[in-house]
């Protein structure tokens, strides 16, 4: 009827015929298989028992047919749950809070530390040397090394001791910062930092720039032209740190602290510096004031503040 434009319903009253009508649908007659509510209502009751509120409906069951109990196969477990709305974790799961991101700010030497653990190349593939490196946040003084042949918090626990007190840190002063290594959240450092009065702070899981001055100097050392592939022997690594931390802390000019050396910022020598740099600035600028277009130069100093993740009300 359609390929003559005809609807169907003028068609047939154009023939006297009245079209046929689908009777509704009938209800389905529940199964003889099925349930009774008291039933069901046994099923629901033990699973929300205090007994078996934590199991999964599997457990249950099988727990029910041991003890000589038939409430109905596993599956209709399930499927009465379904009809319930509860196919879900039933079990009571521990909830870890998410790890709070570390905040940490320094406005002076020896109040924040940083601390990690580098691999450095042995003379054999896969055996390595392990660098520990303490770093001062402020200054980027490295207050502590050592290199071992091993990873082990008894010895990351001893250069903290010796750092800390070579450092002359009182109780209450401190706060150290570290990746989650084992070393570096192992019970002999947390115990020793309690005893020392040092504030623990450990980056987040699976975040890179929660420690982000540890690996700066790390990379600082790896990218020097004199660093080698591999070492022949910890002798060799020791000596050569040696030299590498000794040209660090007094000879190398940090960008992040105005660059002056880690030594003259830990040490308090950095506003004495600064002073001479903007004498030596002025009187070239007095010899030749059109070489300066904006004026007479400012000399930068170390910020009054470094931090670690720094707050948004801070920046």
């Amino acid at each position: 009827m359609r390929a003559l434009g005809i609807a169907r319903s003028t068609h047939y009253a154009h023939h006297g015929h009245t079209p046929r009508r689908r009777p509704p649908p009938r209800g389905r007659r529940p199964s003889a298989l099925a349930l009774t509510a008291a039933e069901r209502k046994a099923i629901l009751d033990a699973l929300h028992s205090e007994r078996f509120m934590d199991l999964s409906p599997r457990e249950v069951y099988a727990t029910l047919l041991d003890e000589g109990v038939y409430l109905g196969s596993m599956s209709t477990f399930y499927r009465v749950l379904r009809a319930d709305g509860e196919v879900r974790e039933r079990r009571r799961i521990a909830t870890h809070p998410a790890h709070v991101k570390p905040e940490l700010v320094a406005t002076k030497p020896n109040e924040v530390w940083s601390w990690d653990i580098t691999k450095l190349h042995g003379p054999a593939k896969w055996t390595y040397y392990y660098l520990y490196v303490i770093l001062d946040v402020y200054s980027r003084y490295v207050v502590g090394w050592m290199v071992a042949s091993r990873e082990s918090a008894e010895l990351a626990k001893r250069l903290i001791d010796h750092s800390v007190k070579t450092q002359g840190v009182e109780p209450d002063q401190l706060t150290l910062h570290a990746d989650r290594g084992s070393s570096m959240a192992s019970k002999p450092v947390a115990m020793l930092l309690a005893d020392l009065g040092v504030t623990k702070s450990h980056s987040r899981p699976h975040v890179s720039n929660d420690n982000p001055y540890s690996e700066a100097q790390f990379k600082t050392l790896k990218y020097r032209p004199d660093f080698p592939d591999q070492f022949t022997s910890i002798e060799q690594a020791r000596a050569f740190l040696n030299d590498f931390f000794g040209w660090y802390n007094e000879a190398h000019r940090h960008v992040g602290i105005a660059l002056m050396t880690p030594a003259a910022v830990h040490y308090g020598e950095a506003d004495a510096i600064a002073d001479r740099r903007a004498d030596v600035m002025r009187d070239a600028f007095h010899a030749h004031p059109e070489r300066f277009i904006n004026g007479p130069p400012r000399v930068q100093r170390p910020a009054a503040a470094a931090f670690i993740n720094q707050p948004a009300d801070d920046q």
